[in-house]
């Protein structure tokens, strides 16, 4: 069996993980307020972004905590298609449940099927990714605690549709990002104690590309992407600022007297 460790970096990736979760989840919320705000289009777009946000969030959070991922005994390696493949189902699965919640008329509903296949698409994301790693040895896993992963990745999706829709104002966006944040992360790490690894020793070389090859200069360039749309999304207007910009231009019609 060889020695699993979460953390080679110490507290640097466990933190900067958390972080990123953060961030994708107050990107999204944002985006989520400003799409129940709009029409047509406008609420489309808003909903793309929040989704992608959520997605590469939670994806980031994922890659940058496996970067402190190690197994004496062995070197690891990540299938490059695998990992990019989820990615995508991590963006197309919050989509849907974006989607479902911001267009449908009955939000309860809405808000427990699409809790539950974000969250299943969530937890889906994450074993594909270990799928990715490759190393000199066999991987299991223990079936109580990949439940409990799967468990904590839906309740984390349902409450973050809930915060999408049911709060506002920005103080309260952020206390629900840390806390949405903490749970995928915990999902994360539950997840990663469900591992086991029986090392067997191979001089071959393993196929793929290492973490800081592939998914570090994956994760900073979604890192950034992150922290770009929060910027542009934070100097947009709101519907309500455009609303009391428009009115202050209006002319004043003269009083007839």
């Amino acid at each position: 069996m060889g020695h699993l460790d979460h953390a080679t970096f110490g507290w640097l990736t466990p933190v900067l993980s958390y972080v990123m979760a953060c961030i994708g989840a107050a990107l999204g919320l944002r985006c989520t307020v400003r799409a129940l705000g709009a029409t047509g289009r406008s609420r489309r777009n808003w909903l793309v972004t929040a989704a992608s946000a959520i997605g590469t969030g939670i994806w980031t959070m994922h890659f940058v905590a496996m970067l402190g991922f190690g197994v004496s005994g062995t070197d690891i390696r990540y299938d490059v298609p695998l990992t990019i493949v989820s990615l995508l189902v991590a963006m197309l699965v919050v989509c849907g449940g974006v989607f479902a919640v911001g267009y449908s008329k009955d939000r309860t509903r809405a808000l427990f099927l699409g809790g539950l296949t974000t969250g299943l698409g969530v937890a889906s994301m994450h074993y594909l990714g270990m799928a990715a790693v490759r190393l000199h040895g066999h991987v299991s896993y223990d079936p109580a605690l990949v439940a409990l992963s799967v468990l904590i990745a839906v309740v984390a999706a349902t409450a973050a549709l809930w915060a999408g829709l049911n709060i506002k104002s920005p103080i309260a966006v952020t206390v629900a990002s840390l806390i949405m944040g903490a749970a995928v992360t915990s999902m994360h790490y539950t997840a990663m104690f469900a591992v086991r690894v029986q090392v067997v020793p191979s001089g071959r070389v393993l196929p793929g590309a290492t973490a800081m090859q592939f998914i570090f200069p994956l994760a900073v360039g979604l890192g950034s992407y992150l922290f770009l749309t929060s910027a542009f999304v934070a100097l947009s207007p709101t519907s309500g600022e455009r609303e009391a910009s428009a009115s202050a231009q209006r002319p004043v019609e003269p009083a007839v007297g």
